[in-house]
């Protein structure tokens, strides 16, 4: 009876996952290792509390999306895979990426941020509602510095590190980046963090935060700042959209360098 047990609890598993994997968000369509990596990826749990927290959520909802399944999951890059241009972004929005499964898809930050990529040439068109709208980006990139929504949008600094080793993997397999469009200091000291890791010598006193602020880096990408798209930064307006445009026509303009 046990040995039946067990073999049953194993074919649930295989199935659990097989559907997870089912389910990877469209646009991650890229060289092996990148996939290899995003099917790791979804099912971590290396970080107790922000498990606790994306699933609590996943769970509870929010009344507007009562009727829809969050994905609850980490969420894993994307868009182009021959990519020239990278966003590196935060986290996942407890509402937004954590229910949709994809980057800036279905939160405030995302409505305001992809109008600008597909006024900018990046994205095919201005809306991001959920995984299958049909948005496709062009020679851009988008990651995170955590892939599990964080409570009050602040990771830890071991949920950074424990982070990092995809982090690191995921900008290996993106071969043709050139320029680093890092949207808040998180994301900026995320990428720097990595060039470290990569064995450059860096005086941060040389890399400070301030938008529209760029810098060549010892790897030879140009990592340029811009403040997050988050509803706190564009409702104040800290954060334009004539200043956002200006972002990435200015990221376009390097990557053709």
């Amino acid at each position: 009876m046990l040995s039946f047990q067990l073999k049953r609890s194993f074919e649930d598993s295989i199935a659990s996952n097989h559907k997870l994997l089912q389910h990877l968000p469209d646009g991650v369509n890229a060289p092996r290792s990148l996939t290899i990596l995003n099917r790791e990826l979804i099912v971590c749990t290396r970080c107790p509390r922000l498990v606790k927290y994306r699933e609590q959520v996943a769970r509870e909802k929010r009344r507007a999306y009562r009727d829809q399944e969050y994905w609850g999951k980490p969420v894993p890059g994307f868009g182009d895979p021959n990519a020239r241009v990278l966003i590196m972004g935060l986290a996942p929005g407890a509402h937004g990426s954590n229910r949709t499964g994809r980057p800036f898809t279905g939160d405030a930050s995302g409505k305001f941020m992809y109008p600008v990529l597909h006024e900018t040439g990046f994205a095919n068109q201005p809306s991001a509602t959920d995984r299958s709208d049909g948005l496709k980006l062009q020679d851009l990139y988008i990651t995170a510095a955590v892939r599990c929504a964080p409570p009050d949008n602040k990771p830890t600094p071991q949920e950074l590190a424990e982070c990092s080793h995809f982090l690191d993997r995921e900008l290996a397999g993106l071969t043709n980046v050139k320029v680093v469009v890092a949207l808040g200091k998180i994301g900026f000291d995320a990428y720097l963090n990595y060039v470290k890791r990569k064995g450059a010598a860096l005086s941060r006193e040389d890399y400070l935060f301030k938008h529209g602020a760029s810098y060549r880096l010892p790897d030879g990408k140009v990592l340029l700042a811009s403040y997050h798209p988050s509803n706190q930064n564009t409702q104040t307006g800290k954060l334009t959209r004539e200043m956002f445009v200006k972002i990435f026509k200015q990221a376009a303009k390097l990557a053709d360098h």
